[in-house]
């Protein structure tokens, strides 16, 4: 039984996040809960998504009827559902950017996001089915207003960064999705003035496609442009990811954001040993900024910050900032990916700075990313044989082989070649000032240890 993805429990409401399923997670995460040494006690939020109201319902159940009590929280950000679970454990009913036909189950404890032990429990416990404790062992169900008090504490956390906002225009496309009750109220209480679109939430997401990508961001790209507006910035469905735009309408690459930010984390870290964490196909420009900053960049597999986080720490490092493309953990704050939080931090160093002064640093090489077809079965003996044919084509300075095959060469440019764990391809990103050529030189490899798989 294959049930969590990258991002907790994710697809069609018809066929895969079924209210049964629900019922049964909640119930598999309540008995474990009850057996373990952590908190059982659990608070529950949803998206805007029209299928909200009555999985968060079989959910509660399934969670009542193991022995848990349960806070609901309501409709909210999946970043103040991970604020609410610290010393609790949580559960959000999303699907992040996924089409409106679609929803999710991602689970949390003490605020962060459930590791693979865990998840791994809840599906054997699921697979293996449970009856519901005795009729006198029930939890009981409350109500707990958290939102205010998250959007509070993202002030309090930004204002110890950059300075005032006043004076800052922005413009925020919340997308129909949950960042409508965050961002636009935190940077007007942090003293910018906010323009929205698509700030009303509406699980059909009629303004756009929730995933915000330079195409869905269209609308906001032209209003940034035209407007007298210092950035613009988009969120998915769900708020953990964020998308920032320039004065000009043009989208700031995700890498230059997280090297911005891991940069100054690191620069006003009074630490021994200043840590960034980060995922394989993450920019070389990243470790550029951070080690001017006097920091290290460690890297771990995509979709698992949280670990990373975890390995750094148990290795003596103090890790303050951890983030991949569109999502950021700012380790000070929190340990769970936190959109609202991002936009709060952004805002405050814009303020000081400006958007063109923040870049100005940071050494922006064209980057590409291409998905060769490569049949499932011949996955594993292709990176094998890559592990060793590519870095005798090319000549790195240094090789990587723990999540995929990266190169790095003398010049600062890299290439990264990893299996697609969901579609039949291997995933090659590059970047390199003669970009092309790498990814030339690199799809010649790849290819040729497909045909030979």
């Amino acid at each position: 039984m294959e049930l969590f993805g990258t991002a907790g429990i994710r697809g069609p409401v018809a066929t895969r996040v079924t209210p049964e399923l629900a019922l049964r997670v909640g119930r598999a995460a309540g008995l474990a809960a009850l057996e373990s040494d952590g908190p059982s006690e659990f608070v529950v939020g949803r998206d805007g998504r029209t299928t909200g109201q009555g999985l968060a319902a079989a959910v509660e159940a399934g969670l009542l009827s193991a022995g848990a009590d349960v806070s609901r929280i309501g409709v909210v950000p999946t970043p103040t559902l991970a604020f609410a679970s610290q010393g609790r454990r949580g559960v959000m009913l999303t699907a992040s950017h996924n089409p409106p036909a679609d929803n999710g189950i991602k689970m949390f404890v003490d605020g962060q996001e459930y590791d693979r032990d865990l998840e791994q429990d809840i599906e054997r416990r699921v697979e293996a089915g449970a009856d519901p404790v005795a009729w006198d062992q029930w939890g009981a169900r409350g109500d707990l207003d958290v939102l205010k008090t998250y959007r509070t504490a993202v002030v309090e956390f930004a204002e110890q960064h950059g300075v005032s906002a006043e004076g800052l225009n922005v413009a925020v496309d919340c997308g129909n999705g949950m960042s409508a009750l965050g961002t636009p109220q935190v940077l007007r209480d942090l003293g910018a003035h906010v323009v929205t679109l698509n700030a009303q939430v509406d699980g059909h997401f009629p303004g756009r496609e929730s995933k915000p990508t330079p195409e869905t961001l269209k609308d906001l790209r032209a209003f940034v442009a035209e407007g007298d507006f210092d950035f613009g910035i988009g969120h998915d469905g769900d708020s953990d990811r964020i998308v920032i735009i320039d004065s000009e309408g043009e989208v700031v690459h995700e890498d230059t954001i997280i090297a911005i930010v891991a940069e100054h984390y690191v620069r006003t870290s009074d630490v021994v040993d200043p840590v960034v964490v980060t995922t394989p196909n993450a920019s070389g420009r990243i470790d550029e900024r951070v080690r001017e900053a006097g920091g290290r960049v460690e890297r771990v597999r995509l979709g698992a910050l949280h670990e990373g986080i975890a390995s750094a720490r148990a290795d003596g490092g103090d890790v303050v900032f951890a983030a991949e493309p569109w999502k950021h953990i700012h380790t000070a704050f929190g340990g769970w990916i936190d959109g609202v939080a991002s936009a709060a931090l952004i805002t405050r160093l814009v303020a000081k700075s400006g958007l063109d002064g923040l870049r100005e640093p940071v050494t922006e090489r064209p980057y590409r990313k291409i998905s060769i077809t490569c049949p499932d079965e011949k996955k594993a003996p292709a990176m094998e044989a890559l592990e060793t044919s590519l870095p005798e084509g090319l000549d790195p300075e240094s090789v990587d082989t723990e999540y995929g095959v990266r190169l790095e060469f003398a010049d600062a440019s890299w290439t990264l070649v990893r299996p697609s764990g969901t579609e039949p391809y291997i995933r090659v990103y590059a970047e390199a000032d003669d970009v092309d050529d790498l990814v030339a030189r690199v799809s010649d490899v790849v290819e040729a240890e497909i045909d030979a798989a």
